[in-house]
């Protein structure tokens, strides 16, 4: 079993969806995300006036993760969030509505460390592909001592914990975990399974795991070559979205198409329904390889074994 992580949240001004606080036990690390209507307040705090790292992050409607991002670093970052904040600058960014900035609570992070996550950051939510970055460039880590490149790995790392704890996924790659034995019941609920799907007239089978508790195709895995099912079903757009940002691929036959990468779908249904081009039951079209045990199944079989394993009751 992993280790366990303590993130300490705090909600500066007592609202859920105002200023707030994160950070993790044993970690420098301190991260401040804020609405752009708390920009004001933000910008007053110490934290904001150190060398760091900030994210700027708003709503894109038609990108696939359905983000736009822009990540930058500076000396004092609350001086590029006031120059960002000005539509009439330059360096004005319309398109944001939080702010989050990540420092260090010792401030031994210096302009080198900063540039060194900016690119790294970057390079992630590229990789990552959850939102539309709007830097127009990607520049390459800069060089580093060795000991100071491992901190800032290190750095990296729990920034890659903290941040989804606040919503914000676009570090966050789509990756797979250890497939366990369907005959080891232990971990079973710790680590998924994969499970495959598979539409045995057209010759597609796909596979998928759930991952950090989101579910996953993987790559390599196969799709109908063309949507089939109603026109108006909000599916359809999730897999021309797919197929023109290069997740889905053609096969040179034409005859199906291919996972490009792994992606990340926001149920089984909607995976189910991408790969079969139609409306489609994740819950039991999605089986345990290798068996005939469905995805709710499973699921189903969590929350009882859970039950049956002394959870106390009033």
């Amino acid at each position: 079993m992993s280790a366990g992580k303590s993130v300490r949240l705090f909600l500066a001004d007592g609202a859920p969806g105002g200023l707030l606080t994160a950070e993790i036990m044993n970690w420098t690390g301190h991260v401040v995300a804020a609405p752009r209507s708390d920009l004001a307040a933000l910008l007053k705090r110490p934290e904001a006036t150190r060398t760091g790292i900030y994210i700027l992050l708003g709503d894109d409607p038609d990108s696939l993760g359905g983000q736009l991002a822009y990540i930058g670093e500076g000396d004092d970052v609350s001086k590029r969030l006031y120059q960002h904040a000005r539509s009439e600058d330059q360096n004005g960014k319309d398109f944001w509505d939080r702010a989050i900035v990540l420092t260090s609570k010792d401030t031994n992070l210096t302009k080198a460390h900063a540039r060194y996550l900016e690119s790294r950051f970057i390079a992630l939510a590229l990789q990552a592909g959850r939102a539309r970055l709007t830097n127009g460039t990607a520049p390459p880590p800069i060089t580093l001592p060795e000991a100071d490149m491992s901190d800032m790995e290190y750095f990296i790392e729990q920034a890659k914990i903290v941040l989804p704890v606040l919503g914000v996924n676009i570090l966050r790659s789509p990756r797979t975990a250890p497939a366990i034995s369907t005959a080891d019941p232990v971990n079973t609920r710790t680590n998924s399974p994969l499970f495959t799907m598979s539409l045995p007239k057209v010759g597609v089978t796909a596979t998928a795991q759930v991952v950090d508790g989101e579910f996953t195709v993987l790559e390599g895995s196969e799709a109908r070559a063309a949507w089939t099912g109603s026109a108006t079903h909000n599916y359809r757009r999730l897999r021309e979205k797919l197929d023109q940002e290069g997740t889905l691929e053609p096969l040179a036959d034409g005859s199906k198409m291919r996972f490009a990468r792994n992606h990340v779908f926001a149920s089984p249904s909607a995976a189910a329904a991408v790969v079969a081009g139609r409306a489609s039951n994740g819950r039991t079209k999605w089986v345990i390889q290798g068996t005939s045990t469905q995805y709710g199944q499973w699921e189903t079989e969590g929350v009882e074994e859970a039950m049956n394993q002394g959870v106390p009751h009033e």
